[in-house]
């Protein structure tokens, strides 16, 4: 067993019905760059109907068409946002959590205490959860999940894991294993994946792996290590 084997992103996922949202995170093999991925799925109308949307370096999740909204609030949030020299990705209002436990002087963890799993019973959707810190012209990161410790949603597992950045070396956490019924959690550690070079061909990969059917939106950040400058790139099926 290849315990240490990074992934290529494509091989990984491509055959992948239903991942759910997704996080990663890593640096790029020449060492010069840090990157955040974030993605959703979704296969409800209510979960189609989105769209990322960026304002001032914040990515957020929108309607596609606000009069067919269901309901908002497992759905609309804020996905990625920026406290000093630290960028929170996550896939939900928890985003907002750590955010302002941070400006309390909480840690990331320490934020999400007062969080758990998503109250969508079956499914039980956990909250996966990164934060990058950059310190020194370089960057470490710190990744969490939260979920039902047991098929009925009886109390919160919380898993948290962190991580010297790596050149060439990613981490990937999503919500699901795959497509079901109830729709199985993700298991295990976040999986090691390759990170390139050239983040646009990386982004096209990653979205072009994505089940076509599922597949919502894709927002990817390449931050330079010596300079702090960005380059972003977002994808929305609906536009």
């Amino acid at each position: 067993m290849e315990i240490y084997k990074n992934w290529d992103i494509e091989e990984l996922i491509k055959d992948n019905p239903y991942v759910g949202r997704g996080i990663i995170v890593g640096k790029t093999a020449d060492g010069k760059k840090a990157v955040a991925a974030y993605f959703i799925m979704g296969r409800s109308a209510n979960s189609r109907n989105r769209v990322f949307t960026e304002k001032n370096g914040e990515v957020f999740t929108e309607p596609f068409d606000a009069s067919k909204v269901q309901d908002p609030s497992l759905i609309i949030y804020a996905a990625i946002r920026e406290k000093d020299n630290q960028l929170i990705v996550t896939n939900g209002d928890q985003t907002d959590t750590i955010y302002e436990g941070l400006c309390n002087g909480l840690s990331f963890s320490g934020s999400l205490e007062s969080r758990c799993f998503e109250p969508d019973g079956p499914n039980f959707t956990p909250r996966i959860s990164a934060i990058l810190s950059f310190p020194d012209n370089d960057f470490n990161y710190r990744m969490s999940i939260l979920k039902s410790i047991d098929a009925e949603g009886s109390d919160c597992a919380r898993y948290e894991f962190s991580y010297p950045s790596r050149a060439g070396l990613g981490h990937f956490i999503h919500t699901y294993v795959t497509d079901g019924n109830p729709i199985p959690t993700f298991q295990g550690e976040p999986e090691r994946i390759d990170i390139p070079n050239d983040v646009k061909a990386f982004t096209d990969k990653l979205w072009g792996a994505l089940n076509e059917q599922n597949k919502i939106s894709l927002y990817v950040r390449a931050v330079d290590l010596a300079d702090g400058n960005t380059e972003n790139y977002m994808i929305n099926k609906n536009i």
